[in-house]
């Protein structure tokens, strides 16, 4: 998703387009609003992976305020437990990828997995579901 923000460097009004990571990839818009003598570097965007038939995350129930959040943006790059699967308290659970580092996002209780609201590969902001354990 493109945002649009204005900003204000020693007085000059500058308009800048960014895209939200985690957001639905739209098309780029065609021309540039900020001037082209702007005296700011401008960010190479990260090209967003094509969207691909999506298929709806493995879970038995929606994602609910039970659900354990990220604690971070970034990629799930893999998925250690299935729903139905018993898990100790900190045992690891899924690998979240934030700046280059692989994170174990680890069981907060014991209990059963009810539900995996993300897939392998799915980018997600903080505070976004992960998993239900009840």
């Amino acid at each position: 998703m493109l945002r649009k923000f204005k900003i204000s460097i020693d007085g000059k009004e500058y308009l800048v387009e960014m895209e939200e990571i985690g957001g639905v990839p739209q098309a780029p818009v065609a021309a540039p609003t900020a001037p082209a003598a702007a005296p700011v570097a401008e960010a190479t965007p990260t090209p967003a992976p094509a969207p691909a038939e999506q298929t709806a995350p493995t879970t038995s129930s929606p994602a609910g305020s039970d659900a354990m959040p990220s604690p971070m943006p970034g990629t799930i790059l893999k998925i250690l437990v299935n729903v139905g699967d018993t898990v100790q308290e900190n045992q690891p659970l899924m690998i979240l990828e934030a700046m280059k580092m692989e994170n174990e996002i680890v069981a907060g209780k014991a209990g059963t997995v009810t539900g995996i609201h993300v897939q392998q590969g799915d980018m997600v902001n903080p505070g976004e579901p992960l998993i239900t354990i009840k």
